[in-house]
């Protein structure tokens, strides 16, 4: 019998079946049962299958997903999160020390109204509040938050992926189910999230992706990584004054700031909370100092309406500015002993309404890759830092620029003459996502050149698109465009 990733269902809602990363689906009580649970995968690519297995991780019992490049550690117990993701030996996730190895269930009366923040990746509810039942009381010790998920592993068509359904909520109304995939042969790690209302009245929310990066500087993790960013594409005609809203802290933060069409985060040790209404469907997060970075992908829809006007939200912990019981102001800082450093890069779905035992589905994508922190935009073929840019000699141009692709594959330089017409491909080098493609490469063209596109290529020939394009002005002055 055949086990699908995703199983069918029935669609209605803010698109049709099929056509899009989001939609909603009414889904029986025996569809979400799987029929056979492979502990391994099958029919997988010679030489580097991916694999599922039992592991301890840092105390916690744990199921672990990998391939040749990437390594994902999920903890069940803890509200089925991704603890950690690891590309190239390069951990992107906080796991919180204290914490480490711990379980407080939400029925322990010692987690009455706290919040046990373990670290790692998970879906939370949005709108978040406690002025009425349709916002959530969190970040807080629910199921949805740390309850215990059902882990089943699943193998098909050389993709290895875990199934985690979690327990309802009487609260909220809400029951998350989550699969994570990832194939043998790309480091690629798909998400794909269920809310269903497992209540017996109408409900409405948005679904959030909530990731914690780990902030702290990799030779002292007693302070914070100087070099560390995020980016989203902000939007031209943005609701928020300046392009974004400072939910939590100073609104005049140093950290953020748009310029050149993007939203820019440069993380600081001050705790604040920025939501962005961007019109993109993806954000950055860059180490700078090791050069490894995580590119999160996503649907946009421009007639939804998100929570608060917010697709993207990132938060930053650290000292804040508080009021004591006089109403005297003074600056909340951490042990030093307990201070963590870590940044959420938190995606929301639109506002969903759910009759009773509907469901809505959210897809994302995780692609690492390494890159330096001048990020300037995202396609297809990858991530790009800084400018393409293309400079005309006696003999050809010199193609410069800096790059993270997220497959194995190879520069190809296609050249336009200038009636439009491609004038054949040059290939350039090859390219992997663990190591930042830096190009500095001249190549023989003549003058009939007028613009130069980048494309990237897989190893099965798949074009995936370009990484630059550029007019090309010759070195006798004349430019080639008219």
């Amino acid at each position: 019998m055949k086990t699908e990733l995703f199983p069918s269902a029935n669609r209605r809602g803010l698109v049709p079946a099929g056509n899009g990363l989001f939609a909603t689906s009414r889904v029986g009580p025996g569809s979400l049962l799987l029929a056979i649970v492979f502990l391994c995968c099958g029919s997988l690519a010679a030489g580097s299958p991916c694999k599922i297995q039992a592991v301890n991780f840092e105390g916690w019992q744990a199921q672990e997903i990998s391939n040749a490049w990437v390594k994902l550690t999920i903890v069940p117990q803890l509200g089925g999160r991704l603890m950690q993701v690891t590309f190239a030996g390069h951990p992107y996730l906080f796991v919180n020390e204290k914490l480490k190895g711990k379980y407080i269930p939400p029925s322990d009366p010692s987690a009455k109204g706290r919040w046990f923040n373990y670290g790692g990746d998970k879906i939370w509810p949005m709108p978040e509040g406690s002025g009425d039942d349709q916002h959530w009381p969190g970040p807080i010790a629910d199921v949805l938050d740390d309850g215990e998920y059902k882990f089943t592993a699943i193998s098909e068509n050389s993709v290895c992926a875990g199934r985690l359904e979690g327990p309802a909520d009487p609260v909220t109304g809400l029951q998350y189910t989550r699969e994570i995939r990832l194939p043998s042969d790309s480091p690629q790690i798909s998400f794909h999230a269920v809310m269903k209302n497992a209540s017996r009245y109408p409900i409405r929310w948005s679904m959030q992706s909530v990731s914690q990066y780990n902030t702290s500087d990799a030779s002292d993790r007693t302070t914070f990584n100087r070099d560390f960013w995020a980016f989203a594409p902000a939007n031209p005609q943005s609701a928020y004054l300046g392009g974004f809203h400072v939910r939590a802290g100073l609104a005049d933060d140093p950290s953020f700031s748009v310029e050149d069409g993007l939203f820019k985060l440069h993380w600081m040790y001050l705790q604040n909370e920025v939501w962005i209404d961007s019109v993109g469907d993806w954000i950055a997060v860059v180490d700078g100092q090791s050069q490894f970075a995580m590119i999160e992908r996503f649907r946009f829809y421009p007639a939804a309406e998100y929570p608060g006007k917010a697709s993207v939200i990132f938060y930053k912990n650290g000292p804040a500015l508080e009021m004591d019981e006089k109403g005297i102001p003074f600056i909340k800082t951490a042990n030093p002993e307990d201070a963590m450093h870590y940044m959420e890069a938190e995606l929301n779905s639109p506002m969903v309404r759910l009759a009773p035992g509907e469901s809505y589905a959210m897809d994302t994508e995780w692609l690492p890759t390494r890159l330096s922190r001048n990020v300037t935009a995202v396609t297809a073929a990858g991530a790009v830092s800084g400018s393409f840019s293309a400079s005309p000699t006696t003999g050809g141009l010199v193609l410069s620029g800096e790059f993270g692709v997220f497959t194995r594959g190879k520069l190809v330089a296609r050249p336009y003459n200038r009636r439009g017409i491609a004038l054949g491909d040059i290939i350039l080098q090859n390219a992997s996502p663990e190591n930042l493609v830096q190009l500095r490469q001249e190549i023989k063209t003549g003058k009939n050149i007028a613009r130069i596109s980048l494309r990237f290529v897989d190893e099965k020939e798949m074009d995936f698109g370009p990484l630059g394009d550029v007019s090309i002005k010759h070195y006798d002055g004349e430019s080639t465009e008219k």
